[in-house]
């Protein structure tokens, strides 16, 4: 998945809003939305609103007076607060939007700070916040993203909400023990190289690592560099070189490296690797330079 962070405009109309439920996120709801002629009367969610404006601006009445979130801007509205919505200016405004629960953020916040905390309170109701824009925007792609894993989902839910709290809300971040934790990040590599082509979970890894899904995404990403659901798909691309090489078709080597379709995998490996498969069959190198040995791999078939 592309790391830019403009968000996809062909299906937006006027006043047109597309609303995605992750139901493996605690029915998390994400919307897209481009308003121009909508005009909110006041209400509330029992959710948090989290959004960011990415064209236009958005008019607001929250806590007592008239807000305006200009382009770039991350507009919260704590859960259960009155507010209203509409654009500031006619060329209307495009915003993304995440509806955290209490419980999640609460969470989060306890990961945090790693103490229990109650429900953090976001004090702005506009913020100036470019570090905050643009992990909301990733977790907003990679929630919709049709071939995203529940892995890369959870993770960038987790990362977007924790810069959220970190930068804007009451918890700060507490020094990890990155030093301490080495062995548990080398189990979680091999689980990954295991389960290479499995959806996996966050909650999967962790309970592999014996750390909590927080301190794990932040000590493996410190360790290796990565994510874990990248990582992940790293050693799916390494399985596909070792697979075309050996011989089996584009559609054999989707199937079992875990896939959505030929198109994720075929994406995915471009990204990799440079080079289409088809390209990389053409020109691929001999038998015995197989990063994934011949005796790991599946039967043809699987």
């Amino acid at each position: 998945m592309s790391a830019d962070l403009t968000p996809r405009r062909a299906p937006l109309k006027r006043d047109e809003a597309q609303l995605w439920r992750v139901p493996a996120l605690g029915g998390l709801d994400v919307l897209q939305a481009r308003f121009v002629k909508q005009a909110f009367a006041r209400h509330t969610h029992e959710e948090f609103t989290v959004g960011v404006v990415h064209e236009g601006a958005a008019e607001f009445w929250n806590r007592g007076a008239e807000r305006v979130a200009p382009p770039g801007s991350v507009m919260l509205i704590n859960a259960d607060e009155v507010t209203t919505g509409h654009s500031w200016a006619e060329g209307g405004y495009l915003h993304l939007v995440l509806y955290p629960s209490a419980e999640q953020l609460r969470w989060v916040a306890e990961q945090v700070t790693g103490r229990s905390v109650n429900t953090p309170f976001f004090p702005q109701s506009v913020a100036a916040a470019p570090a905050v824009a643009a992990r909301l925007t990733r977790a907003h792609q990679v929630l919709i993203h049709p071939a995203a894993s529940q892995l890369a989902r959870e993770t960038a839910l987790q990362d977007a909400l924790a810069q959220l709290v970190t930068d804007l809300g009451e918890a700060r971040l507490s020094p990890g023990r990155v030093g301490q934790e080495r062995a548990a990040v080398r189990d979680v590599q091999a689980y990954l190289e295991a389960h290479a082509s499995e959806e996996v979970s966050l909650e999967d890894v962790a309970r592999v690592s014996g750390l909590s899904p927080f301190h794990l995404s932040r000590v493996f990403r410190q360790e290796v560099g990565l994510p874990p659901h990248a990582y992940q798909v790293q050693v799916r691309i390494r399985q596909a070189r070792a697979w075309l090489n050996a011989g089996w078709s584009l559609a054999e080597v989707a199937l079992a490296t875990g896939f959505s379709d030929q198109s994720a995998f075929s994406n995915q490996f471009k990204r990799h690797v440079g080079v289409t498969p088809g390209q990389f069959v053409k020109g691929a190198p001999g038998a015995g330079e197989h990063w994934w040995s011949e005796a790991r791999l599946p039967p043809r078939n699987p």
